[in-house]
């Protein structure tokens, strides 16, 4: 895939896929963002995990386009398996990304009920990792994805950065 129709697949999966998880569905729940913030260290604290959360995401789109040549989206896969930048640290850096700006919302307004939903989403996403990405990318990038596997950790960030590509 060309690097242009990457860039624009994945901005359009940006959209579709983390922009309704992250976006779309805490608003709704949220009433608009209509409920009263929750105390100032909860803001604070939930606003940090937003945007934390938000520009790891975006540099995660970002690498399978650049780096990958190709979308987040399966339709459109990469060409190359991506392992730099955040990926350097953790398999699934969109996931935590995502449950990252759910979770930040939920503080921001003291809001149970997106705790809910993240952990529900969590669940989704362990489930989804566990048996349609694993599989699909031992198939597709074999033992590359095995080494890559085996140095770095799916959900929880390793604070040094793996070095090896497999």
């Amino acid at each position: 895939m060309r690097k242009p129709s990457a860039v624009l697949g994945s901005a359009i999966f940006f959209l579709a896929a983390p922009g309704i998880v992250a976006g779309l569905v805490p608003w709704l729940l949220t009433a608009n963002y209509g409920l009263p913030l929750a105390s100032a260290a909860f803001v604070i604290s939930g606003a940090m995990l937003v945007a934390v959360g938000l520009g790891v995401l975006l540099h995660a789109f970002a690498r399978f386009a650049v780096e990958g040549s190709g979308t987040p989206a399966p339709v459109a896969p990469t060409e190359r398996l991506v392992i730099g930048g955040a990926y350097r640290h953790v398999r699934n850096p969109m996931y935590v990304a995502v449950l990252a700006i759910i979770l930040g919302q939920a503080l921001i307004f003291a809001h149970g009920p997106l705790v809910a939903y993240a952990i529900a989403i969590g669940a989704a996403m362990a489930a989804f990792v566990r048996f349609y990405e694993e599989p699909v990318l031992t198939r597709r990038y074999g033992a590359q994805y095995q080494a890559y596997r085996n140095n770095v950790p799916g959900w929880l960030p390793r604070l040094s950065p793996w070095r090896g590509d497999g």
